[in-house]
């Protein structure tokens, strides 16, 4: 055995044991003999484990750079660069796989991070060359069903899910992804099953994927008491599974509107394309207004980008709590914005094509970073969706999120978010007046044209006659708007949450004046 393979085995068994700075000086040892990949990727997670996020996507970029990776440890790098959201290295590494070196796995896993950068049509095609290689592979036929249902391929993403389940109908999973396809009718549904499903023991996230499924067929069927039931059991046991603090929101709400925001006016750097960042609450129409931003062919739909939240933590050293928690805030107090701009652009920019001029950035949480990200990027754009508040948080009430809304399972917890939401970007439009354009759901559906033609002139755009229909040039959305995007505009006289009046009374009066 030679040193180097000593050196990583008493790295390894360092790191086994939890002596991280011990395992450290071995791997750095391992390094002196010239670069090594499976060192960079160890030493990747041990500055991860002691709060070292810039070394720590550091050492990820290193193992990246280097030629002849072998399939696992390539596998292994773009794990830890998704981590760090280094999308413009994933999108390299991935064009450099030989998918026919990989087994039926390692397939599945490089399909799922080209799906994290919107490359459906890549991520179909892996996930196919695994199928090839394992035709009952459950995993990899739902992962196929997801990617077909971002491209709007529901046929085949229904005849997907049921091979799925020929191979493992236990899969909770399938039957949510089952159940969002299309609207259930009498005699086409799946609650039977669903309730049947729901007896068997199983955690509590594998259940909440039945009930909020159960919800969904049922409400399609017109049986509110039904699926307010099943709602009220999916949120429960969704709502165990996470940590969530009401006072924590609330500290951290007034923590950013105590923090110094100075302004930069506009009209700084050319970065070579607008910023278009679309904010609001979670299932507010954010995915609507940015499909009709993309029949415009100067803007480029970028989807829910992480990019900016990930920029400030490189440039902060340091790994937030969530989306953004006050340790941030102060850290940001005497952080370097320029800085976060140039990390923000190289990570975003390799995405544009020829005469695409601004670039839409709809993750919707982005409104905690309104003041931060006029400060870094001047002239980027802010569009606030609002949408009726009880319409809004009932949408978020009935949506299995993946986490990124751990509020939205309880009725006061949710309205009492709302309310710090609202509080907040009040803050923001009087800090910042005239930056942010709020646009109207209501009066968006109501009045497409008209709405569109101020947003367009707002971002600096021609308004185009395609620019009223989201299916003028919708292509893959992956979030949970997925189906509804690929339908006209949707007037509602009747809201949707009507129905549910009497089941969501906690919510109605949590939200107080605000609910009328």
């Amino acid at each position: 055995m030679n040193d180097v393979a000593r050196l990583m085995q008493a790295a390894e068994r360092a790191a086994a044991a939890g002596n991280f700075n011990e395992a450290r000086k071995s791997f750095l040892r391992v390094l002196e003999t010239g670069e090594h990949a499976e060192a960079l990727v160890h030493l990747s997670y041990i500055e991860s484990k002691i709060g070292s996020y810039r070394a720590a996507c550091d050492y990820a970029l290193r193992a990246y750079a280097l030629p002849g990776l072998s399939p696992a440890l390539m596998v292994k790098v773009l794990n830890r660069l998704r981590n760090f959201n280094q999308t413009s290295a994933l999108h390299e590494l991935i064009g450099r796989f030989e998918p026919q070196r990989l087994d039926a796995r390692q397939l599945h896993a490089v399909a799922a991070q080209a799906s994290y950068l919107g490359d459906q049509q890549r991520a179909l095609d892996l996930l196919d060359l695994a199928l090839s290689r394992q035709p009952a592979n459950a995993p990899v036929l739902l992962a196929r069903a997801q990617i077909n249902t971002f491209l709007g391929r529901f046929d085949e993403a229904e005849h997907d899910l049921r091979d799925c389940m020929m191979y493992n109908k236990g899969m909770a999973a399938i039957w949510w992804t089952l159940a969002r396809l299309r609207k259930q009718t009498p005699t086409s549904n799946h609650v039977e099953e669903l309730r049947r499903e729901l007896k068997v023991a199983r955690p509590p996230g594998e259940r909440a994927f039945l009930a909020f499924a159960l919800h969904k067929e049922l409400d399609d069927l017109g049986d509110i008491a039904g699926a307010g039931e099943a709602l009220t059991l999916g949120c429960k046991l969704k709502r165990s599974e996470l940590k969530y603090s009401t006072a924590q929101s609330r500290a951290l709400m007034a923590r950013l509107k105590a923090a110094p925001m100075p302004e930069v006016a506009a009209g700084g750097v050319d970065r070579g394309f607008t910023p278009v960042f679309i904010v609001g609450m979670f299932r507010s129409g954010t995915t609507l207004l940015e499909q009709l931003l993309g029949g415009n062919p100067a803007m480029l739909n970028a989807g829910e980008l992480h990019d900016f939240v990930t920029s400030m933590r490189y440039v902060a050293d340091y790994q937030s709590t969530g989306f953004l928690d006050e340790d941030m805030v102060r850290r940001a107090e005497t952080m370097d914005f320029d800085e976060v701009a140039e990390h923000y652009v190289r990570g975003v920019e390799w995405r544009l094509e020829p005469g695409q001029t601004h670039l839409t950035d709809k993750l919707p949480a982005n409104f905690f970073n309104i003041g931060y990200i006029l400060r870094a990027l001047p002239d980027a754009r802010i569009l606030h969706m609002v949408r009726d508040p009880v319409e809004t948080c009932f949408s978020n009430l009935r949506e299995l999120f993946s986490g990124a809304s751990p509020y939205s399972y309880d009725q006061a917890e949710l309205a009492e978010f709302y309310l710090m939401y609202q509080d907040l970007m009040a803050h923001w439009h009087a800090t910042f007046p005239g930056r942010i354009l709020d646009i109207h759901y209501a009066e968006l559906t109501r009045d497409t044209e008209g709405v569109m033609r101020g947003v367009a002139s707002h971002c600096g755009l021609d308004f185009l006659p395609t620019m009223v229909d989201p299916r003028s040039r919708v292509q893959s959305v992956a979030t949970a708007s997925a189906v509804q995007v690929r339908s006209p505009v949707i007037v509602r006289e009747v809201p949707k949450w009507d129905p549910y009046r009497e089941y969501l009374a906690p919510l109605i009066r949590g939200l107080g004046s605000q609910a009328t």
